[in-house]
């Protein structure tokens, strides 16, 4: 039987919208503090001082929405396994796996092709998949077309406004679409 494809998500702007405008909850979301690492930061001259915990918003229906749309879930975020900590519970997802990204976090490549673009093509191993974010470029989509055997949908999300009615469409219909099975070749 053939596996369903994968789905990376991203955190930061497909499921927390974080560049709304900052008074301004959007309806639907719960507000969530974490805390920054163990809250405490020593700056330069050795003084303790207290970091502000992040602020989140998450829908909760976000959570039942991505398990009904025929992927297996996997987290393709900075939070990594904090992400099952913190942002799975909130919106009604189990523990998911999750790519590490290792030394690569956070590193530009001279290319222009997004840091975690190669992780998720060797993650993904040849399988079909979409990738829920809010930065990839056209160089992502090329990378992926020339080096991914497979269908790849890197799907966009506006971090103003997180994930919504018709991204949910866009991905359910590419994952209907790669996991019909082809007619039968004749022979």
């Amino acid at each position: 039987m053939n596996r369903p494809p994968l789905l990376f998500l991203d955190v930061d702007g497909p499921l927390n919208p974080y560049a709304a405008q900052p008074e301004r909850r959007p309806k639907g979301y719960t507000a969530l503090r974490v805390p920054t690492d163990s809250g405490i930061s020593t700056d330069r001259g050795g003084l303790s001082i207290r970091r502000r915990p992040l602020r989140l918003w998450l829908n909760p229906e976000h959570g039942p929405a991505l398990l009904s749309l025929g992927y297996e879930l996997c987290w393709a975020t900075t939070w990594m396994a904090e992400a099952n900590r913190w942002i799975a519970p909130t919106i009604g997802l189990p523990e998911l796996p999750f790519v590490d990204f290792g030394d690569a976090l956070l590193r530009e490549r001279p290319d222009g092709v997004h840091w975690k673009t190669d992780l998720l093509v060797g993650y993904a191993a040849g399988r079909a998949f979409a990738w829920v974010d809010d930065e990839q470029s056209e160089q992502d989509h090329a990378y992926v077309a020339t080096r991914h055997e497979a269908p790849g949908l890197l799907h966009h999300v506006d971090p103003r406004i997180g994930l919504r009615g018709n991204d949910f469409r866009t991905l359910a219909d590419f994952a209907r679409a790669v996991n019909t099975p082809e007619p039968p070749g004749e022979g």
